[in-house]
């Protein structure tokens, strides 16, 4: 379409050139030519190197120090016709030779929103069963500082900023940090520990700043951090440059716990099941010094998880919740909860509204089973 635009644009000159001109050739040849100069120059520019987006991090006269995307460093060029420079910009340089073209508006900040999830939580404390004991020692830590901050300035101590969750897979940590978020009405942040380290190399460090400040404008909020292990793990003396960013990243974590800002309405939650591997950092007294054990449930706690995830559902007949949960030895929450779910599928396949023993046996048969399939193939990892 622009081509059909751009060729009747040069008949028109053409056309007018005749209609005026005393010697048309030599002006449909002077026109021609021009246009011919103007497709050079747009090919020549479309051979052009895209330019680098840097950070300035040092300025000397006509020199300065800036970080490519990579995290690397060099000390290169200020082009002449650069405006006046400053540390902080962000300038467009030449990949050739990293010389500074000149300095653009573009941001510096994240889009944390898009990097996290936000959501206001509507999970409630009657939906978690079998952790009593976890349920009130993570409202004195987390819920009470926030619903009634008075108590701890007339005391005259400082709450806990955060605390640690730890324990296998699928007993209920998440479930936790968000029954806690609803029940403060606050804003729940979740971030993954895997993902920030994977996803910013180079970044890390400035998106975990960035997430707190976020926190701080919607508080009353909670950072809940899954599996912190890989952001928290115990640091080496030397490594490869991704393990250094990963250090970097712990770093600011911990100046963040620690900062000059305070948290305030601020809580930070984080979750692991490796708390044998943490970094004794992240740990000691001020920052995430509350550990929380969630374990398997044990016979009275599964039979409460399983009241829950079948509140819901119909039976032909009076089920023993009892004998059902005995055969649910070693079952995490979440594994109790797909019990359910497949006892449900059971029937359905069946066409029948309502749910049978047999299905929950066979149900719980068919989550065995993919249990030890699961622990069969992380063994033959191993040989």
């Amino acid at each position: 379409m622009a081509k059909d635009v751009k060729s009747k644009n040069i008949i028109d000159s053409i056309m007018y050139s005749y209609s005026t001109s005393s010697n048309p050739l030599e002006e449909e040849n002077r026109i021609l030519k021009e246009t011919v100069t103007r497709l050079k120059e747009e090919t020549e520019r479309f051979k052009q190197n895209p330019l680098m987006v840097c950070e300035v991090r040092e300025v000397f006269n006509k020199n300065a120090m800036i970080k490519i995307p990579n995290g690397n460093q060099f000390l290169v060029n200020i082009s002449n016709e650069c405006e006046k420079l400053s540390a902080g910009d962000i300038v467009l340089v030449e990949q050739k030779n990293l010389t500074i073209i000149r300095k653009t508006p573009v941001t510096r900040k994240f889009n944390i929103e898009k990097f996290v999830i936000v959501e206001k939580p509507t999970i409630t404390w009657e939906e978690i069963g079998g952790l009593s004991q976890q349920v009130q020692e993570i409202k004195e830590v987390v819920e009470l500082p926030l619903k009634r901050p008075e108590l701890f300035r007339k005391i005259g101590i400082t709450p806990p900023k955060g605390m640690l969750l730890y324990g296998e897979p699928g007993t209920g940590k998440t479930m936790l940090a968000k029954a806690v978020a609803a029940s403060t009405n606050s804003t729940f942040i979740e971030v993954v520990g895997s993902e920030l380290v994977q996803k910013f190399i180079g970044e890390g460090a400035k998106l975990v700043k960035e997430i707190f400040e976020f926190a701080r404008k919607r508080a009353p909020a909670i950072i809940f951090i899954d599996e912190i292990d890989s952001l928290a793990a115990k640091r080496m003396e030397v490594g490869t440059s991704g393990e250094r960013e990963v250090n970097r990243t712990f770093m600011q974590l911990l100046a963040e716990l620690d900062g000059f800002k305070p948290l305030g309405n601020v809580k930070v939650i984080g979750a692991t099941n490796r708390k044998d591997i943490l970094d004794p950092a992240i740990i000691r007294p001020g920052r995430l010094d509350r550990l929380l054990n969630i374990p398997i449930p044990n016979q009275q706690a599964r039979i409460d998880i399983f009241k829950i995830h079948t509140k819901r559902m119909t039976f032909d007949k009076i089920i023993n919740f009892e004998a059902l949960s005995a055969n649910m030895e070693g079952f995490s929450g979440a594994e109790i909860k797909a019990v359910c779910t497949e006892a449900g599928y059971f029937a359905i396949r069946e066409n029948r509204s309502f749910v049978t023993k047999d299905d929950f046996a066979k149900a719980t048969e068919k989550v065995k089973k993919a249990e030890e399939l699961e622990g069969k193939d992380y063994m033959g990892m191993f040989g």
